[in-house]
């Protein structure tokens, strides 16, 4: 499932309390990545009051985190009525870490996530010229429709499964014992 991170990252779930790294994330973003994130331009209060968003009920964001400090995200909400079941994703990731194939495992997580959520339909939103996100949208298979400037990638996750449970359990797991180590780590200062 995983591919290999670069620099050492590491990629878990945000947990609660998390909401600042990822809006600090977010106002870390260049002009251009942060245009294509939100699909326009956008303040920093904006961006402060929606990553605050993070941490309701309906919202799973998995980060990529170098050295404890998160780089990059994947968001996914639950949209529409209880019965749909649908979701959208969102991704986000800092210059450096882009085109290292950082979104490839941000999207594989973000899609096992709704799949045990019972989402039967996860939407990208992206513009015309983000190309980036319509290349990964396509390879996990995204049917892609352009409309007025924009494109949205629908994918339709398989159903949940017990071993797709697990695989979530196991990777929430492996993420808090490594975010503890990590922070153990800089806490003492050990390399």
């Amino acid at each position: 499932m995983d591919e290999p991170l670069p620099n050492g990252g590491m990629i878990r779930k945000l947990w609660v309390g998390e909401t600042d790294a990822y809006r600090d994330h977010l106002l870390r973003l260049d002009r251009e990545s942060r245009h294509r994130r939100f699909s326009g331009a956008v303040s920093d209060e904006f961006i402060a009051q929606h990553a605050a968003s993070a941490g309701k009920l309906g919202v799973v964001v998995h980060g990529f985190f170098v050295d404890g400090v998160l780089r990059g995200a994947a968001e996914l909400r639950s949209v529409g009525s209880f019965f749909e079941r649908a979701g959208e994703a969102a991704f986000s990731i800092e210059q450096p870490w882009q085109s290292h194939g950082v979104g490839t495992v941000l999207l594989e997580r973000t899609l096992l996530s709704a799949r045990n959520r019972g989402m039967n339909l996860l939407q990208m939103h992206c513009l015309t010229e983000n190309s980036r996100m319509q290349q990964l949208a396509r390879k996990f298979e995204a049917g892609l429709k352009f409309d007025f400037g924009s494109v949205v990638g629908e994918v339709d996750p398989p159903r949940y499964t017990p071993l797709s449970l697990m695989r979530e359990a196991v990777a929430d797991a492996h993420g808090v014992t490594s975010a503890w180590l990590d922070a153990q780590s800089r806490m003492f200062g050990v390399a």
